[in-house]
């Protein structure tokens, strides 16, 4: 069988999927030898690099894969994320922002502004971004508990306990957009 970037990446998949991190990124790379300009291969190199606990080298592929398709959703998301974990809440509330000029029906870029907002101290936007992301999904069981919190440290009693009777009637872990 002849080796191309199609077959590396699934096999690179299935090995991550194992936990096999350092085979699937050596896949990835062999991969992007043959296709420097693959999205797909730097995204899923940036996921794998992510999932094995490599921060900034998860930041750097998904750079490139930013840099060859700005406007992709799932990479705008990942690269926020990823700042996040990194420390770098600017970055990430920049990549959040653009994510959201491009679908500002993104709830889960909502939640993760807000959970920026609220780790930074800023309860008042937290809270708005979280209201979005309800606003948009109301069984999002993540917003929902995160706008709990936020209501909490606002002094908000009454909109935290309708928050905790919202949270009673959603199964957590159901939600994924």
């Amino acid at each position: 069988m002849r080796e191309n970037p199609e077959s590396l990446n699934h096999q690179a998949i299935e090995l991550a999927s194992h936990g096999e991190y350092v085979e699937a990124i050596a896949c990835f790379k062999r991969a992007i030898t043959m296709a420097r300009d693959n999205v797909l291969l730097w995204y899923n190199l940036g996921i794998t690099y992510r999932d094995a606990g490599m921060m900034q080298l998860s930041k750097d592929a998904l750079l490139t894969a930013y840099k060859i398709n700005s406007e992709d959703p799932d990479i705008i998301e990942t690269l926020a994320h990823i700042c996040f974990l990194l420390g770098e809440h600017q970055e990430a509330l920049t990549f959040c922002a653009q994510g959201l000029e491009i679908n500002m029906r993104n709830a889960h870029l909502w939640n993760n502004s807000g959970v920026i907002y609220f780790t930074e101290g800023d309860y008042e936007s937290a809270c708005e971004a979280f209201e979005h992301a309800v606003t948009i999904d109301p069984n999002y069981y993540d917003a929902v508990y995160n706008l709990r919190d936020t209501y909490q440290e606002l002094g908000n009693t009454i909109a935290a306990a309708e928050c905790d009777a919202r949270l009673k009637s959603i199964k957590q872990g159901d939600y994924y957009a």
